[in-house]
């Protein structure tokens, strides 16, 4: 099932379209455009050494722009370095190369409560600004007979964090990997996140943050949205 179809279901069950998430505007341009990242068809044609290459001499002409001295010894090798950070590390879950590979296992032990995984620490980057999100993931899922490493939510995480990003696809994009992976729709993700774009640009709101939700099956009652919460918390 695709993630476009399994998030479809979601909505359907619940009544409601995205409920549970509470906005913050950022900007008049702020559209959340759909759950798959927009990408060219031909995103991968090129090589990672390729890529890095090109985007190098773009961000040379970039400085150049700016008036800043690429013949300074600072500033020599800053295009390079930009280009590898970009493909090799906060842009790297653009490539599905880099997905983290999961392997299932039984529920021996029989557990049917909530897994709460909290305070997963990432850092991702607003498509509108190219300017950090940085913030808190806060993942949980019951049980359908199969389980996953601990480790693995916080790679899913990141995975989906190192890319431009939304906050709203964000959220979801993890959870319906998660609910694709585990094989079910009991799976809740909240993100609490400051956006630079925010606090260190426009209105320079520097105390404002945002939080996202989603609340698959089980969770998606008063009772269970409580209880994670009550969890987060303590």
């Amino acid at each position: 099932m695709k993630n476009q179809d399994i998030l479809l279901d979601n909505l359907i069950d619940s009544g409601e379209l995205l409920n549970g998430f509470s906005h913050e505007e950022i900007g008049d341009e702020h559209l959340y455009t759909g759950i798959e990242t927009p990408m060219k068809p031909d995103a991968f044609k090129l090589t990672d050494k390729e890529k890095k290459e090109s985007i190098a001499q773009l961000f040379a002409q970039i400085m150049d722009v700016m008036g800043l001295d690429l013949n300074d010894d600072s500033l020599r090798g800053t295009p390079m370095r930009v280009a590898k950070m970009y493909i090799e590390e906060i842009y790297s879950g653009l490539n599905p190369a880099n997905k983290p590979k999961v392997a299932l296992f039984e529920n021996k032990y029989q557990y049917n409560q909530m897994l709460v995984e909290k305070d997963i620490t990432f850092y991702s980057n607003c498509e509108h600004h190219f300017v950090p999100i940085i913030g808190k993931a806060h993942v949980a899922y019951i049980s359908s007979g199969k389980v996953i490493g601990l480790s693995k939510l916080n790679r899913i995480v990141q995975y989906f964090a190192k890319r431009p990003q939304v906050q709203e696809r964000l959220t979801n994009q993890i959870a319906v990997e998660l609910q694709s992976i585990l094989e079910t729709k009991d799976v809740a993700v909240i993100i609490d996140a400051k956006h630079l774009c925010v606090s260190s640009r426009g209105i320079k709101d520097n105390t404002s943050a945002t939080v996202t939700s989603f609340y698959g099956g089980q969770f998606n009652t008063p009772e269970k949205i409580q209880e994670l919460y009550n969890y987060i918390n303590n």
